[in-house]
């Protein structure tokens, strides 16, 4: 019984987590190019109480006897499915079609990487650079911050689908300013760090950045201007999942009062 005082309660330790997974997930539903996130469970060890090959009689048995020590959770995955594209009049906000991801550089000098394309231009030292909503300078296809000399005027800028950044010419028709948006995939997009502000950092399980410009194996994506992507979060599935999660709460919680109400009734006892 003590066993199962401690079973059950890994199983309201790990619905709380997963409770918490998905108030996250509502609290963003809102945010631009925020990506879902699922808990996941592991069971812990078994303890064997009897092996296959005894039992009451001497027969050899075609299973053993365990019992499960409880759960604990395994993963918080993230869930990379596009979100809605929703229109925007400026011409500094870009959603992604594909897998690909935005490059910004940190205030520590690190890449980051994200969904996220609310950007605006910022004055630099020697012109006008495209950054995030934070500041941090959006990256092109080289790995430098995009900026624009003062002979240009950032509001007739325009970005193609495949990120070329153009601008108008006497005839009002818009040339490449030999600038492209940096769009960047990962073999396994799961692994990636999770930062706030909606960045991403690569680690060991995401691997290396795959630059979209100069790679032959990958889909390339497609950037859209005056559009943002929105959160994925599907509401209705949220809401789904809190139930489930506070039903199994509420199960694993009755567990400990059963067991309890178990070492009483044995404490009572009297010969």
């Amino acid at each position: 019984m003590v066993r199962s005082l401690w079973t059950a309660a890994t199983g309201m330790i790990g619905q709380q987590t997963n409770v918490d997974t998905i108030a996250n997930n509502l609290s963003n539903v809102n945010t631009t190019g925020y990506k879902t996130q699922v808990n996941e469970f592991k069971s812990l060890l078994y303890q064997t109480l009897q092996t296959r090959t005894t039992s009451a009689n001497g027969e050899r048995k075609p299973s053993s006897a365990q019992v499960g020590l409880g759960v604990r959770n395994a993963a918080i995955t993230p869930i990379f499915t596009n979100g809605p594209m929703l229109s925007n009049d400026r011409n500094t906000a870009f959603a992604i079609s594909g897998k690909g991801f935005f490059a910004v550089r940190g205030d520590d000098g690190d890449t980051y990487y994200t969904r996220n394309g609310n950007f605006q231009w910022t004055i630099a030292t020697n012109g006008t650079m495209l950054s995030d909503s934070e500041g941090n300078p959006v990256l092109d296809t080289q790995n430098r911050p995009i900026i624009l000399s003062n002979q240009y005027d950032p509001t007739q800028v325009s970005v193609t689908a495949d990120g070329t950044v153009c601008y108008p010419d006497e005839q009002n028709n818009p040339q490449s300013l030999g600038i492209t948006i940096g769009l960047f995939q990962f073999t396994n997009p799961a692994g990636l760090e999770r930062k706030d502000s909606s960045l991403y950092q690569q680690s060991a399980a995401s691997g290396g950045p795959i630059n979209e410009a100069t790679s032959t194996t990958v889909e390339k994506s497609t950037v859209h201007q005056n559009f943002l992507e929105g959160s994925n979060v599907q509401i209705v599935d949220e809401m789904v999942n809190m139930i489930v999660a506070q039903r199994a709460y509420e199960i694993n919680s009755k567990a400990i009062i059963a067991s309890d109400e178990m070492l009483q009734q044995a404490n009572n006892l009297r010969g």
